[in-house]
């Protein structure tokens, strides 16, 4: 098993969560007789290249049939299989959405779902290879756990979760190689628990994915401002931390979302009902892709073209707060 030392947690941050996936299917492969790896023709863009040489009897290609390789997933869960399935996220949870719902969702069978390269990772390919309406799609899908971990070491540890779950679990894979290190070092990681990053602050900041990063480096600039802030890795989009949000809520005269995914639906949506629900109404700000298609483009160009940046999140915040 890989040791999670900080010298790995660099390598992790190199390879991106593509590369982490395809280590921890050699970690599970090592101390499991079940394991069943799929994709669809994504072998290398899945990580899965020396998983593949290393271990074939566990590997299955079903080629570009995105639809397919959901069936086949389900025939190997549901003969007992710890069946983990991989593709580009906008093909998981669009072409494949039928396939998903029916076995995922209805059936229940456990399948790992990887969406691989959501958000803008693979922006220069175009609007059908980006995600940006993933987590909405998998979070009203009944009984499927959505996991939306923020770097190398936490989508290791989200996987190694996933993979004990008794249930089906997406989990969302953004960012690039060269992803930044938001954990140096090893921490607890719970299904369904918030990580509090910075415990306390005037401002609550609830970020998911690749924006936990993002969300930190905003909270140092507010920080020179003297706005203070508090920081939840939201790791777990549904079951959403419930308690985290609520206690946050109620000692915050803000609450902010961030999040590489529409502003529709995603974790500021999941933050904005479990608010309603529970008839705490501090105000909310929901910082995310606007409700649109954009054009191919470099992954930095469009973080900054939708205010997803340090600078632009800090400058939103502050803007916020001010009106309060």
């Amino acid at each position: 098993m890989t040791k999670l030392d900080a010298g790995m947690i660099k390598i992790f941050s190199r390879l991106g969560a593509c590369g982490v996936y395809g280590m921890a299917m050699c970690d599970l492969a090592e101390t499991s007789d079940n394991l069943a790896v799929t994709t669809a023709d994504l072998c290398f863009y899945s990580g899965l290249d020396g998983f593949k040489s290393k271990y074939p009897e566990y590997f299955y290609n079903v080629g570009i049939a995105e639809q397919n390789l959901i069936g086949v997933s389900a025939g190997l869960a549901k003969e007992g299989f710890n069946t983990f399935a991989s593709t580009y996220a906008s093909f998981a949870v669009t072409r494949a959405m039928d396939q998903v719902r029916v076995n995922m969702g209805y059936m229940k069978l456990p399948i790992k779902l990887i969406g691989l390269t959501s958000g803008f990772s693979v922006g220069i390919l175009g609007a059908t290879h980006m995600c940006i309406e993933d987590l909405a799609i998998m979070r009203c899908t009944p009984n499927i756990t959505v996991l939306s971990p923020a770097d190398g070491l936490e989508t290791y540890k989200a996987l190694m979760a996933a993979a004990k779950h008794d249930g089906p679990v997406y989990v969302r894979m953004s960012g690039t190689m060269g992803l930044p290190i938001v954990y140096s070092e090893d921490y607890e990681y719970e299904i369904g628990k918030a990580v509090t990053i910075i415990p306390e602050g005037d401002v609550a900041v609830f970020a998911t994915g690749t924006m936990v990063y993002q969300a930190m480096k905003a909270i140092e600039i507010l920080k020179e401002q003297g706005i203070s802030c508090s920081l939840y890795d939201m790791h777990t989009i549904k079951p959403i931390d419930i308690e985290c949000i609520k206690k946050a809520a109620v000692s915050s005269k803000l609450i902010v979302s961030v999040e590489e995914h529409s502003v529709i639906g995603g974790l500021g949506s999941a933050i904005a009902e479990c608010l309603a629900e529970e008839g705490i109404r501090p105000p909310q700000l929901m910082l995310g892709v606007n409700d649109e298609y954009t054009h191919a483009a470099q992954y930095d160009y469009l973080i900054e073209k939708y205010g997803l940046t340090p600078e632009k999140i800090a400058e939103n915040i502050y803007k916020k707060i001010k009106e309060i």
